[in-house]
């Protein structure tokens, strides 16, 4: 739980802490929107850059793991140093520690000394902050951002009038704006799915598995012919990372997620979710799916799996799996070979209910500016930069001449980043870009190094996942957030509990009913609810 200090303290009763986020959001003549705001803006006009600013800011932000390999800071790295250069604006960044950025967020927001950007998650969704963005304003950690886009984010305002979607997602139900966003472009949105060892495949003479009687032939293949210990495994991290495969076949969903009728339900509580654990559990006691998943909570276990023909298929990431996995593999194998598998269905052409799709807006990586910032003009104009034409390329390329080339106008990657000996082009490329982040992601970028790549990006693409997956960015107010805080923690537990007792055989299907009974007692209705009031005002924006 995030806990606020001193903060907390001084506010009373949601009615005061709404009325002072509405005056925050309107304030344009006043306080940070007048004349004391006029008086701490830089002199040169907002989108010229560099803006030659003689103040520091302070940005709080994890730090790809890939660049790691290279500085310990991004201010050290060329993109740091070129975008310092371009921006004319001095960066201070502070990088929690891999795997730890949830904690380490709770207690910078403990410690009241916050600094004047924040890369985080403020959707109040899993893994966000604790009430959304509207408890955020509320609670005075970050600020809304309407005056200053107006003022002094010329970039971000056009990309906003011109995509109403996007202006939709990246404000609360009240109006209020509240982060510099990621924005993925159209071939960013699907990036992870079922994959499989063609080699294996084309040894045993069978075809990429489409249905879920498929699947159960090819495993049993896996694991009689090619003695395959584990012929299906995945990662593990807080569920069973399979992107509702399998489970999607029976018209459901391993979460919330929304109906044919556009109605917000709770997958593990519907009727056919039982179907769906019934074949899973069939396939954990036939030896079918790795008797070890749950604990495959780190991609180095399911690496080793994948790489020593431990598992012939998964559901894993574009570059981070299957392009990592065929760049190691072949040098080992040169016919390993992994290709895309569509997410299975019960019936042969029937179109996939759901599946792994993203939003052009990724909360995850989206930055908001902290109510304690001094210049949170500077702050704002710094973050525009990321969406006009230059930033853009720095931003998704690097710098040009170095990371990358203009050929006819289209960017394409150098060879000292494409073809370095030592490191993969994504660790290259860490170095010079911002692999995520509020930026406008650009459609000519492509980590892809194989052609099987592009192939999947297709083949997961054919889902119904845009109707049914619910998104991560509606906003319950402060009262209904409170509600899900507390209710949603322990039904989450307790599903992910009996989840895996069931699928490995511990606790008897019978018992579902009584399962379901279980979680409705705890409060999933309400939730459920909550969950469609905010979905209903999110499409009313």
């Amino acid at each position: 739980m995030v806990r606020h200090a001193g903060r907390k303290k001084s506010r009373s009763g949601v009615i005061v802490i709404l009325a002072a986020s509405v005056m925050l959001a309107a304030c344009s003549a006043g306080g940070r929107g007048g004349k004391e705001e006029k008086e701490s803006v830089v002199a040169s006009e907002p989108g010229k850059y560099p803006v030659r600013a003689e103040e520091t800011l302070t940005s709080w932000e994890p730090m790809d793991t890939n660049l790691s390999a290279f500085v310990t800071n991004l201010a050290d790295s060329p993109f740091g140093k070129q975008l310092e250069k371009e921006t004319g604006i001095k960066v201070k960044y502070t990088h929690p520690a891999d795997g730890q950025s949830k904690d380490q967020f709770n207690l910078l927001i403990a410690s009241n000394n916050l600094p004047d950007v924040i890369e985080y998650n403020w959707s109040g969704g899993n893994g966000s902050y604790p009430g959304g963005p509207e408890k955020a304003i509320a609670d005075k950690v970050i600020i809304p951002l309407n005056p200053y886009i107006d003022k002094y984010a010329p970039n971000l305002k056009k990309l906003l009038e011109q995509d109403k979607e996007l202006d939709k997602m990246i404000k609360t139900d009240s109006g209020n704006y509240y982060v510099f966003p990621m924005i993925r472009p159209e071939n960013g949105l699907v990036f992870r799915g079922p994959m499989i060892r063609k080699d294996w495949l084309d040894e045993l003479k069978l075809d990429v598995p489409v249905t879920i009687d498929d699947w159960y032939t090819v495993l049993k293949a896996f694991k009689e012919r090619k003695g395959a210990a584990s012929p299906f495994s995945a990662l593990y991290q807080n569920e069973f990372n399979i992107q509702d495969a399998f489970i999607g076949a029976y018209k459901t969903a391993n979460r919330y997620y929304i109906d044919d009728g556009g109605k917000v339900r709770y997958g593990p509580v519907d009727p056919q979710f039982k179907e769906a654990l019934t074949l899973l559990r069939k396939w954990y006691a036939e030896g079918l799916i790795d008797k070890d998943f749950a604990l495959n909570t780190d991609s180095k276990s399911l690496d080793t799996k994948m790489l020593n023909d431990s598992t012939g298929a998964t559901v894993h990431l574009l570059s981070g799996g299957m392009g990592r996995w065929m760049d190691t593999g072949k040098k080992k194998n040169p016919n390993f070979q992994l290709v895309a598998a569509p997410y299975p269905t019960l019936t042969k052409g029937e179109r996939p209910f759901i599946g792994q799709r993203d939003f052009k807006y990724n909360p995850a990586a989206s930055k908001a500016v902290s109510d304690a910032s001094k210049n949170p003009e500077l702050a704002v104009r710094w973050l525009d930069y990321a969406y006009g034409e230059k930033g853009s390329l720095l931003f998704n390329f690097g710098t040009e001449g170095d990371s990358y080339t203009l050929n006819n106008g289209t960017p394409a990657f150098t060879d000292k980043i494409a073809k370095d000996g030592k490191y993969t082009l994504q660790q290259m490329i860490s170095q010079y870009t911002k692999p995520n982040g509020p930026y406008l992601g650009d459609s000519r970028k492509n980590f892809n190094t194989f052609k099987q790549q592009d192939e999947a990006l297709k083949i997961w693409s054919e889902t119904d996942a845009a109707k049914h997956v619910m998104p991560q960015f509606i906003t319950p107010t402060v009262e209904e957030s409170k509600e899900i805080a507390k209710l949603n923690t322990a039904i989450t537990s307790y599903k992910e509990e009996m989840f895996i007792k069931f699928v490995m055989g511990k606790e008897p299907l019978d018992k579902f009913d009584e399962y379901v009974k279980r979680i409705k007692e705890m409060g999933i209705d309400k939730v459920t609810k909550i969950y469609q009031d905010a979905f209903d005002r999110y499409n009313k924006r």
